[in-house]
């Protein structure tokens, strides 16, 4: 490390996917990047469902074509209403055809998009990686100083924090967050079936969060199962046949016979969002700016889109001529980001809370709003690409994407 310059024009701490991704569009800007991040083989089978624009992004960064033969493409949605109660939503399929796609995105394992992005960061002469934990982070006037575990010390005028829900970053920077912790806990694991997806993700709504089958190439799908708590830590605890067993009859039966791949986790739920998404010559991305429930797949594509606006910012105030770190051009990241996470957060909330709620008249209207999207092209169409990415931001609707 004793060649490693000690000052670059922005530092990235975080080596998660949205942090490789903000280190790389940043290199590519032409700024001289640093990335502060410890590197560690990914062991969690999680998945991330990559929609719309983000293929779009990791595609333009040279990382899409990295890991696209071991993705599955995501033709149609199913969301099916299995809460059993007396007032019902009716089933609303969406189709990317209907939009002139051939599918909303791709399901990739977070370990094989991790191997993509790592693999086009060492490629890249314009950014330094430095294979340490940041311990410290010290705002000055003119730059921020990141000091490792190790001693070793580096300075940038912008720091992007990309360190997570318990940021380092976000704390020297004097940022607050509003915290809610939901009464929901995520399940998640793979399975194999014995009937083909055939590109179909079909989401099951019940009384206590959406349980949802993702495909993954083959005849494989992840699963993202919310539940309450208690149930979630019951079906956790249960042996591999059992959980096969469970899941088989959560899904009806549609994929057939069902076997639980090793690998489960459990996460509890919350929602988190800062009050601020830069100050003191700090930015922050991924999940340092924002956490959502995993509903309609939005936390890494908003964290995805987070890279792509700090590097679209950066890149202007570099042509510019303008301090990297200062007011004006973090006000711009704020501005940038914050309708997009806060209308997202919005909806993602509105949905939770209809689908929990056992009051008559909020499930009247959550079953009134599905049946006018399932029934009504144009606004059926109009929610499609808006679950895509915003319509306010350039090339929100992308280009057509084929399956394979």
């Amino acid at each position: 490390m004793t060649d490693t310059p000690a000052s670059f024009d922005v530092a990235v701490v975080g080596g998660g996917p949205a942090g490789l991704a903000a280190a790389i569009a940043l290199a590519q800007t032409g700024a001289a990047t640093a990335l502060a991040a410890r590197r560690a083989p990914y062991a969690d089978n999680r998945t991330t469902a990559l929609l719309g624009g983000s293929v779009d992004f990791l595609e333009e960064l040279g990382v899409w074509q990295l890991c696209k033969d071991r993705a599955a493409g995501l033709k149609a949605m199913r969301l099916v209403d299995d809460t059993g109660r007396l007032i019902r939503a009716p089933e609303v399929r969406f189709v990317a055809e209907e939009i002139g796609r051939d599918v909303f995105g791709y399901n990739v394992a977070n370990s094989v998009l991790v191997e993509a992005l790592e693999r086009r960061a060492a490629e890249l002469p314009g950014l330094v990686r430095i294979e340490q934990e940041a311990e410290r982070v010290l705002v000055q006037e003119d730059t921020v100083t990141i000091t490792t575990a190790s001693g070793l010390t580096l300075s940038a005028p912008l720091v992007v924090g990309a360190d997570g829900r318990h940021s380092l970053c976000r704390e020297a920077a004097g940022i607050g967050v509003s915290t809610r912790a939901l009464n929901q806990t995520a399940l998640t694991f793979n399975i194999t079936h014995a009937r083909p997806h055939h590109n179909v993700s079909t989401e099951f709504h019940t009384p206590h969060g959406p349980c949802v089958f993702v495909p993954l190439p083959g005849d494989r799908c992840s699963i993202v199962w919310v539940a309450a708590p208690k149930e979630a830590d019951r079906l956790f605890a249960l042996d591999d046949d059992a959980l096969s067993a469970a899941t088989e009859r959560q899904s009806h039966a549609i994929f057939g016979r069902v076997q639980v791949e090793p690998g489960r986790h459990l996460f509890p739920l919350a929602i988190e969002r800062p009050h601020q998404y830069a100050r003191q010559r700090i930015a922050l991305v991924g999940e340092a700016a924002h956490v959502v429930p995993p509903i309609g797949a939005q936390g890494l594509n908003l964290g995805l889109r987070d890279a792509m606006d700090i590097a679209s910012v950066v890149s202007k105030a570099r042509a510019a001529g303008e301090d990297l770190g200062s007011a004006a051009v973090l006000a711009r990241y704020g501005a940038a980001r914050g309708a997009d996470i806060l209308s997202r957060t919005f909806v993602i909330d509105v949905a939770n809370r209809s689908l929990l709620s056992d009051l008559l008249p909020m499930q009247s209207l959550r079953a009134a709003g599905l049946h006018l999207i399932g029934s009504i092209g144009p606004l059926r169409r109009l929610a499609m690409r808006e679950g895509l990415a915003p319509s306010w931001r350039p090339g929100a609707q992308g280009t057509s994407r084929r399956a394979g």
